[in-house]
């Protein structure tokens, strides 16, 4: 990890505690305030989802993202079961120093891990993370657990309704991870039968909350620069059709998050293995996402924002580290959803995460048919 020798973020981070650092952030991304801890301790189910019928052994946005929630963790476990995220584990995600004076949470545990496809898989997350029972029934987990989080590293979301909605059903607070529904149909049925049986719900990209995303919309919300008039979203590596439909929900994100819902119509252009897709609005300049973006240090990401006044650009990294600024934004979201269990209000708004399922398939209808400029209509109404 870089080391300054004076003040920095990690100061900012150190002094201030999780609590005073989300009130600096104005809570613009979720509103995920740190309470005071709190008598009850809420019990979490993890489910796998699969990737087109195959299992996801070391589903990352499990064993990264939810870990989050669960306070034992076993080091010499995940040598044997994952030796590839030692490094990342040891140094920085389960690491007292960079804790954000909030981890573990008080109030959060995760009793329970269920993959439909693959019981070894539970197994070894067990032990890593002891106290955590494998399930072996989604209907019998679902009557031990106060919350539920649906983890999907790279699926295309068409298993998702039948994972989340016996718990959405019950009216359990619900991570339903992205691509939601797969299909902007797919997105409408898991949204509807959220709303029926009044089951808080929770779905976005991780670059939702980005200490750079968040820092952005402070800008934006003060008004110092201007209006925000465009956004530019950059994913870095190479791009492919199929890649679109999974990691173009992160730019796609992007772009959602500072610009709103409201989306008219969508181009993607594609040249060998990158593509541009363009994004109007009725009322906004149009933004712009660019999947396969060359770099010359990887990053993952790159948003540039053009306020009237000024052009502000942001990575995931923080003071240079990419892994610190993953380990923040991951910290966020899970912040984020356990802030959703204690008040029980959505922190992302239905319209915005129906639309972003709707920009991808615009975007790939589009590409299919010479890049036409291809209304979000004729998506969303299929």
């Amino acid at each position: 990890m870089p080391t300054r020798t004076k003040s920095s973020r990690r100061d900012l981070f150190k002094t201030v505690g999780a609590g005073g650092l989300l009130s600096l952030a104005g809570l613009t991304t979720g509103q995920a305030q740190t309470a005071a801890p709190q008598a009850k301790t809420f019990r979490i189910g993890v489910i796998s989802a699969s990737i087109q019928g195959k299992a996801q052994p070391r589903n990352g946005h499990i064993w990264h993202f939810a870990q989050y929630l669960h306070p034992e963790f076993d080091l010499e476990a995940l040598k044997k079961h994952y030796p590839y995220g030692v490094k990342l584990f040891g140094k920085v995600l389960r690491n007292p120093k960079y804790n954000f004076d909030s981890l573990p949470f008080p109030d959060t545990r995760i009793t329970h891990y269920f993959d439909p496809l693959d019981a070894k898989a539970g197994a070894a997350f067990a032990e890593v993370f002891p106290g955590v029972q494998v399930a072996t029934s989604l209907e019998e987990m679902l009557k031990e657990v106060d919350a539920i989080w649906m983890g999907d590293a790279s699926g295309l979301g068409d298993d998702h309704f039948g994972l989340v909605a016996p718990a959405l059903a019950r009216g359990l607070p619900t991570f339903c991870d992205k691509p939601i529904g797969g299909t902007p149909e797919g997105t409408r049925k898991i949204l509807d039968w959220a709303r029926k049986h009044n089951a808080p719900l929770m779905s976005s990209s991780a670059w939702r909350y980005e200490w750079g995303m968040e820092a952005a919309l402070r800008m934006r919300d003060s008004g110092e620069y201007g209006v925000l008039e465009h956004v530019s979203a950059r994913l870095f590596s190479r791009s492919s059709l199929p890649g679109w439909m999974i990691y173009g929900q992160h730019p796609v994100w992007a772009v959602m998050t500072l610009m709103g819902p409201g989306v008219e119509a969508v181009s993607l252009i594609e040249h060998k293995d990158t593509c541009h897709a363009f994004i109007t609005y009725p009322d906004r300049y149009p933004c712009h996402v660019w999947f396969g973006q060359p770099y010359e240090k990887f990053e993952y990401d790159r948003t540039d924002l053009y306020f009237k006044k000024k052009l502000h650009s942001f990575t995931p990294s923080i003071e240079g580290s990419f892994d610190f600024g993953y380990h923040y934004q991951m910290f966020r979201m899970a912040a984020t959803f356990r802030q959703m269990l204690l008040t029980g209000v959505e922190p992302v708004p239905h319209q915005e995460i129906l639309e972003v399922t709707a920009v991808i398939h615009a975007a790939a209808k589009s590409l299919t048919e010479k890049s036409r400029l291809v209304q979000l209509n004729e998506v969303l109404s299929v």
